[in-house]
């Protein structure tokens, strides 16, 4: 029996503006299901179908109204960018919010986007936060589905621009060991795909997935093989002494990634990265996206948008 439905009751979606909400309120509002978007500033734009409420999850009262009438919502919001200090901190509170919340507004399912990792490998603070904020959601009265994605490859995401800046502008790259992690990166369009298929497929409410591409990767094999499709010349030299900390500010001086970003994402590294199952594949067999495609998708995107925003 499949699970698929037609979606209509509203969908809310939190981190609508960043780098997977905005793909996603596209997407949603293409297929028709209603959509309203969690924004601390009104200011933003969106598509003319979608309903726009203004909210901050670090205030909870606020919450209330934005979900009224909510029977899904999106959870797509990590304390990342900025001041690193006391992030943490930041992302429990405001998943402690958003399930008080949603359990007085009687939402029924919350799809939410993490990070592959697990709670005995020495986790970098910053999947150990998206781990703990899983774990909140799933403690609430409504199903989670919770998925884990490692590097996802889009224009404007912060993995894709610290390799395309480091690919463009270092023919030659002084590198840390990082290098040499393996990792399953996944295309942005498929984690779209995955996210509404989800929300049409009653069956994957409650459940824990992880998401990945057709290939095992290090950063090193992204690297080379990104500068195969822009025809340029690269060559990678990996050294033992460059810290997480040193490697940020490394990435600084070459991209625009600030450390802020770069850090929490470079001490990530010291594990792979891998999908442990494929259980989703299952439900939703969605053609997978591979690197080469990927890149030059992401590549034509940005070309259409000018430099775009890091997030």
């Amino acid at each position: 029996m499949s699970g698929n439905e037609e979606v209509k009751a509203k969908v809310l979606v939190t981190g609508a503006t960043g780098f997977i909400g905005r793909r996603l309120v596209d997407a949603l509002a293409a297929e028709g299901i209603p959509v309203r978007c969690l924004v601390r500033r009104s200011d933003v734009a969106f598509p003319p179908q979608v309903e726009v409420a203004q909210g901050d999850l670090l205030q909870r009262n606020s919450l209330l109204a934005p979900l009224r009438g909510i029977e899904t919502a999106y959870y797509l919001v990590h304390a990342m960018a900025g001041e690193r200090a006391g992030f943490e901190q930041r992302d429990r509170q405001a998943a402690e919010n958003f399930v008080a919340a949603a359990e007085m507004q009687g939402v029924k399912r919350v799809i939410y986007l993490g990070g592959l990792g697990e709670e005995g490998d020495q986790l970098s603070e910053h999947l150990a936060s998206r781990l703990e904020v899983a774990r909140i959601l799933q403690s609430g009265a409504f199903k989670t589905t919770y998925l884990r994605a490692a590097v996802i490859i889009g224009a404007g995401g912060a993995s894709f621009e610290m390799i395309r800046y480091l690919v463009e502008r270092l023919p030659v790259m002084i590198t840390p060991r990082w290098v040499s992690t393996r990792c399953q990166f996944i295309a942005v369009q498929d984690v779209i795909a995955y996210l509404v298929g989800c929300l049409k497929d009653a069956r994957t409410a409650g459940r824990t997935y992880d998401i990945g591409g057709p290939e095992l990767l290090s950063y090193r094999d992204m690297m080379e093989r990104f500068a195969e499709v822009e025809k340029k010349f690269i060559k990678i030299i990996p050294v033992p002494f460059l810290t997480p900390k040193l490697s940020s500010y490394w990435v600084w001086l070459i991209t625009p990634v600030k450390p802020s970003i770069s850090m929490p994402l470079i001490e990530g590294l010291g594990n792979e990265v891998i999908c442990h199952d494929q259980e989703i594949r299952k439900i939703l067999p969605i053609p997978l996206t591979g690197f080469e495609e990927a890149v030059r998708r992401a590549l034509e995107e940005a070309a259409g948008e000018g430099e775009g925003k890091l997030t």
